[in-house]
C-alpha cells in the first residue's frame, strides 16, 4: 500500500529554506563584509530570522509523523550539527556555532520519539496549547528569566548558569558563545507543538490541503539537510566574488 505524501509540507520546508539562504547571504554581506553591523538587530530582520527558525522547527515536529527511522535520522542530524561546530571552530572561530538549529532539531527528534507513546495519549488540541505555552514560558531562559515570550515573570538564579554543559538545556554560562544557538529550552516545546499541530490538522480533516503541489519548492524541501550543509561555503564564495577578501 502506497503511503499518502503530503507535498505541501515539502514545499513549505523549501520556502523556509529559501528564506534562510537569503537571510544568511545578507548576513554575510552586511555583517561579515561590514556593510552594516547593525543589520541583524533591526526589528524587521529580527522578525524575519525568528519566522525562519520557527518555520523549520515546527515543520520538523510535523515531519516526525512521517519518519520511518526517527532515531537514526535524529542521530544523523546531530552529527551534521557537530560537524558544523567543528568546521566553524577550526576555520571561522569568530562565527563559531555551538548547539545550533541542527543539534536542536536532532535532539528534539530523539527526545520526542522517546516520549512518543506518552504524547500519543494526549489530546492534540491540549498538546498544541501546552507546547506553545511552555515555549513562551521558557523563551527567556537563555537570558536569565522565565515569563511569557520575553516578558520576565521571574529571574532564574545565577547559580544555574555556572555549569557550561547546561548550555544545551538553555542555561549558558557567562563565557558561552555561539552565533547560532537553539537550546532545548524553549525550542523543544515548539518542536512538540509542531508534532501536535499535525494531529490537530488530522482531527480537523485539513490534511487534504497538504496534497497541493508546488513542484520547485517540493524538490528543494526534500533536500533541506544537504542544502543546509553546503549553503554557507557557497554563499561565502558568491559574496567573495562581489566583495573580495576581507
Amino acid at each position: 500500500m502506497t503511503r499518502q505524501r503530503y507535498y505541501l509540507i515539502d514545499a513549505l520546508r523549501g520556502f523556509a529554506l529559501l528564506n534562510m539562504l537569503a537571510f544568511h547571504f545578507l548576513y554575510d554581506v552586511y555583517v561579515i563584509y561590514g556593510l552594516d553591523f547593525r543589520w541583524p538587530g533591526y526589528p524587521g530582520i529580527v522578525a524575519w530570522e525568528r519566522f525562519i527558525c520557527v518555520s523549520f522547527i515546527v515543520l520538523s515536529g510535523i515531519s516526525l509523523h512521517f519518519s520511518r527511522h526517527a532515531y537514526r535520522r535524529g542521530l544523523i542530524i546531530n552529527a551534521c550539527g557537530l560537524l558544523i561546530t567543528l568546521v566553524t571552530w577550526i576555520f571561522v572561530p569568530e562565527q563559531m556555532i555551538v548547539f545550533g538549529v541542527l543539534n536542536c532539531i536532532g535532539c528534539a527528534m530523539l527526545l520526542t520519539q522517546l516520549m512518543r507513546r506518552l504524547l500519543d495519549k494526549i489530546n492534540p488540541f491540549a498538546g498544541l496549547a501546552a507546547g506553545l505555552l511552555l515555549f513562551g514560558f521558557f523563551y527567556g531562559l537563555p537570558n536569565g528569566f522565565v515569563g511569557f515570550f520575553g516578558v520576565p515573570l521571574a529571574q532564574v538564579p545565577d547559580f544555574f548558569y555556572t555549569f557550561p554543559p547546561l548550555a544545551v538545556v538553555g542555561l549558558p554560562s557567562p563565557g558561552f558563545f555561539s552565533t547560532d544557538y537553539f537550546p532545548l529550552l524553549p525550542w523543544l516545546f515548539l518542536y512538540i507543538a509542531g508534532f501536535f499541530l499535525w494531529r490537530v490538522i488530522l482531527s480537523l480533516r485539513w490534511e487534504r490541503f497538504f496534497t497541493l503541489r508546488v513542484p520547485v519548492l517540493e524538490v528543494i524541501g526534500r533536500y533541506t539537510l544537504w542544502i543546509y550543509m553546503i549553503h554557507q561555503p557557497v554563499l561565502m564564495g558568491i559574496a567573495y566574488l562581489f566583495f573580495g577578501m576581507r
